[in-house]
């Protein structure tokens, strides 16, 4: 299948009769795979063309981005079938610029790359990086420089750039990304947000054929993703490259928009890695909503009610807010995480008390199997407070001496923060990228020490954001394993492969995985061992619509075997299925703690902390406030049964 409107594209591909970027038939087998992990892809655009693949988690789209930039197979060892074209000039600078100068340079073999020479599958990463700008979801590790100019600056000295043209290049590129008034800061305080448009800005300066995009905003809270897709929508028609998206949460990253805030043309990846669909996005949306969401793709609103009620339009469609109402008159009296039979808060006391909220058990929702209809063993008593900190403060300084303690609380994140985490129930911290979240994590779990006051009780197990930092062998089912008795090892290690749907990767190395097969994997090996307290930060970051419900649900099952859970998340419909309470972030302190539907139906504390809802919590909020689990919990089910 052919992905190609070069017939009709502007610029260099429909001009030239050859595009931007060729995949031609391409397919990618791993050593000691039994089957290809991408298989018979086509793809051909011109400049200024900007598609989207989707596809669910282990597709191979990250795979096809690869082959693309040439880590595949230079770096990452795999068998390359087909063909990878690009053409070695610029963007926008190839009309002639003559203010940009000396562009072409050494491609590291002693040979000048650039002209119109195509770049093939042989060309190597470091020649292809010269006509490619590249964003992954990490902005931190796509920065280097220890300021923003300098971050700019680089990229262009690499290219030999003339020295007189770098100062306009760089204040060009900060511009159209609208970070120019950042551009003396240093890098190691700029948000998430401030970071990736300047790292977006980094990848443009030098006006490449192809921008590749991988998950850019994954990472992101909600203003931080409308900061960055404004700036991509910018230096895409300042520069004119192809564009190709990697990107899971499409809602999101369509905004207010819907489909017309996706790229105009989309290929469709299938799990076995084929191609399923290919054309304008709307026509692939259109005809294969169902067939999308069902393979647990994250489609936007109006591309997912339409794949239930057949009805285009989203909530503008009376026949798509008929069936939201349905859901909720359906589930009948007050519903968990409402304000009638929610958890109370519960921070300001330790005598508090708590009612667990009813919730869907995995063995109800999961696909029938031994393993996944087994339910977790309680370890604590519902309501029983396991973790407890009071008056504290967190940062990522060294608590000092007495003397100098006034200067450490200067440079924490939060202060007087008291929590009470109860067995039974899953808690949520919310709040702006910054704003304390993964800081409050380390230090409850531990591994940070507070700047000021206390914590008790149960030492809590962390799974990490980045579950790299915490792998320690060679092998998924060995990663599971490691440090468990020998007499309960295969029964868990069987028992998490399966909850975790990480079952086809037994044998596989963890540090090969796919980032969302990472992150399931990091809270498998954590869960494996039956902590009282599970603090997990942004545990479905990076994963498909299927893999986020089977480890939401997953998360909502441990707390209802008698384990306190607390995750951090940006992703605020899993928050609003699976948590009982919300601890919202802003300026420096919580500034709400109360059942999951009041925060969430609080305007006012949710824009203090930077937080949008996304279209379908506010219509939920606004229409049936008590009913925001069930609703939704309705709607993975045409995902997850």
């Amino acid at each position: 299948m052919t992905l190609s409107t070069r017939d009709g594209a502007r610029g260099r591909g429909a001009a030239g009769g050859r595009g931007v970027v060729e995949l031609d038939s391409v397919s990618v087998t791993f050593p000691r795979a039994d089957r290809p992990t991408v298989e018979d892809v086509s793809l051909a655009l011109g400049a200024g063309e900007q598609v989207v693949l989707l596809g669910p988690s282990g597709s191979g789209k990250s795979t096809i981005l690869h082959t693309i930039t040439g880590v595949v197979p230079h770096t990452v060892t795999a068998e390359l079938g087909g063909e990878v074209r690009l053409a070695s000039g610029g963007g926008a600078g190839d009309d002639g610029d003559a203010d940009r100068g000396d562009r072409d340079g050494d491609d590291g073999n002693g040979e000048r790359s650039g002209g119109d020479r195509p770049l093939t599958a042989d060309s190597s990463v470091i020649e292809r990086s010269r006509h490619l700008g590249v964003l992954f979801q990490d902005p931190s590790a796509a920065v280097c420089m220890p300021d923003v100019t300098m971050e700019l600056a680089l990229p262009l000295e690499n290219h030999g750039t003339d020295v007189d043209a770098i100062a306009g290049c760089i204040a060009d590129a900060l511009g159209t990304c609208a970070v120019g008034h950042l551009a003396d800061r240093p890098t190691a305080e700029l948000s998430g947000g401030e970071l990736q448009r300047v790292a977006l800005a980094a990848a443009m300066v030098t006006e490449p054929a192809v921008l590749v995009l991988d998950e850019p905003t994954s990472m992101l809270d909600p203003s931080g993703v409308a900061a960055v897709r404004g700036a991509v929508d910018a230096a895409a028609e300042r520069y004119r490259p192809a564009v190709v998206l990697v990107e899971h949460r499409l809602d999101e990253w369509a905004g207010a928009r819907g489909i017309d805030g996706l790229p105009p043309l989309a290929l469709a990846i299938g799990a076995d890695g084929r191609p399923l669909a290919a054309g304008p996005t709307r026509d692939v949306l259109r005809d294969h909503a169902a067939e999308l969401v069902a393979a647990g793709c994250w489609l936007p609103l109006e591309a997912e009610l339409a794949a239930i009620t057949s009805v285009g339009g989203g909530l503008a469609a009376e026949e798509n807010t008929r069936l939201l109402t349905r859901l909720a008159e359906e589930a009948g009296g007050p519903g968990p995480g409402s304000p009638t039979a929610a958890t109370a808060p519960v921070a300001a006391s330790a005598t508090t008390t708590t009612t667990t909220a009813a919730a869907v058990s995995i063995a109800d929702t999961a696909t029938p199997t031994a393993a996944t209809t087994t339910t977790p063993s309680p370890t604590t008593t519902p309501g029983e407070v396991r973790l407890r900190a009071r008056g504290l403060a967190v940062g990522r300084t060294t608590r000092g001496k007495r003397a100098d303690q006034e200067a450490v609380l200067a440079g924490s994140v939060l202060t007087g923060v008291d929590l009470d985490v109860r067995g039974g129930e899953v808690v949520a911290v919310l709040g702006a990228n910054g704003a304390g979240k993964t800081t409050l994590l380390l230090t409850l779990a531990r591994l940070l020490g507070p700047l000021a006051g206390t914590i008790d009780g149960e030492r809590a197990a962390l799974a990490f954001q980045n579950a790299e930092h915490q792998f320690l062998t060679h092998r998924v089912v060995d990663e599971i394993a490691h440090g468990l008795p020998a007499a309960d090892r295969e029964e868990v290690v069987t028992a998490r492969l399966a909850t975790h749907r990480l079952e086809h990767l037994a044998d596989a190395n963890p540090f090969r995985l796919s980032g969302g097969e990472k992150r399931r994997l990091g809270l498998a090996a954590v869960l494996a061992h039956d902590p009282p307290v599970l603090l997990a930060d942004e545990p479905t970051l990076g994963l498909d619509r299927r893999d986020t419900i089977a480890t939401a649900r997953a998360l909502r099952a441990e707390a209802d075997a008698g384990r306190g859970i607390v995750v951090t998340s940006h992703d605020l419909r899993t928050v609003a299925t699976i948590a009982d309470r919300v601890v919202l972030l802003a300026h420096g302190e919580v500034i709400a703690d109360d059942d999951a539907a009041s925060v969430l139906g609080d305007g006012e504390a949710l824009a203090a902390a930077g937080i949008a809802l996304p279209e379908l919590l506010t219509w939920l909020v606004g229409s049936h406030p008590g009913r925001l689990r069930h609703v939704l919990d309705a709607l993975d089910r045409e995902v997850l049964p």
